[in-house]
């Protein structure tokens, strides 16, 4: 392995807070570098088995932190919380505030595909934590890094329990005033991949329509749809 790579890796390794309670050996960093290395980059090694272990490591160290930290909640809540802290979309957030693209290793045509890269910063992250609970043998690394990015999502998810899923909001905020289900329309309207703006929903009950949205897939437009929808609500709700 080459210097330059193995001091970034002890750098991101510093950057997780767990320096302090492990130096990285030849072998560690073998296997962060193993993590860190996307299977567009075309070597043998690469992050897909990690990710994998990564994966069910995730979902046990998150119910081990809500344990810990929440005792109190019920069964619901729990997996509510949960879904939030090992959803896709935190473990992009999660890639992109630690810098991981700084020192993952991918192929040219992912480098070039802009749309792909909260993916490629979640599956990252994944193979981070598999790699983690490797070298450990316990959840003991996974939990030191990601407790106080969790204590943060935690925090912003008891403020606003629809945290990120508004149409389970409108869904109930309408059903609350008998008025049915909410009907979303989409449309494509950008062929660009990558474009922010390539999907428009409305959302509307009955003959009403009540918001519309824009996102880069069907789903993210129809969350914000609903989301300008409880925007343009929440007066008359406080009212």
């Amino acid at each position: 392995m080459k210097s330059e790579r193995e001091v970034a890796l002890h750098n991101f390794f510093s950057s997780l807070g767990l320096s302090s309670v492990r130096k990285l050996s030849s072998s560690d960093m073998r296997l962060l570098d193993e993590a860190l290395t996307h299977t567009s980059a075309g070597l043998s090694l690469n992050h897909e088995k990690l990710e994998f272990l990564g994966d069910a490591v995730l979902r046990l160290a998150a119910s081990e932190f809500l344990e810990q930290h929440y005792p109190n909640l019920s069964v619901g809540q729990s997996s509510a919380l949960r879904a939030q802290l090992v959803s896709d979309r935190w473990l992009g957030e999660l890639g992109q505030a630690i810098g991981i693209e700084a020192v993952l290793r991918i192929g040219p045509t992912a480098a070039g595909d802009t749309s792909a890269r909260e993916t490629l910063r979640a599956e990252a992250c994944e193979a981070c934590i598999g790699a983690l609970y490797r070298l450990w043998g316990d959840l003991t690394p996974v939990l030191l890094w990601l407790t106080p990015h969790w204590q943060t999502t935690a925090k912003a998810f008891e403020a606003d329990p629809h945290l990120h899923n508004w149409k389970s909001a409108l869904q109930e905020w309408s059903q609350g005033q008998k008025r049915g289900l909410p009907d979303y329309r989409c449309q494509e309207v950008s062929q660009v991949h990558a474009d922010p703006r390539r999907f428009h929903c409305q959302v509307s009950l009955g003959k009403t329509t009540l918001g519309e949205g824009w996102g880069r897939s069907r789903r993210q437009a129809e969350q914000e749809a609903a989301r300008a929808s409880l925007e343009k609500l929440r007066p008359a709700q406080e009212s």
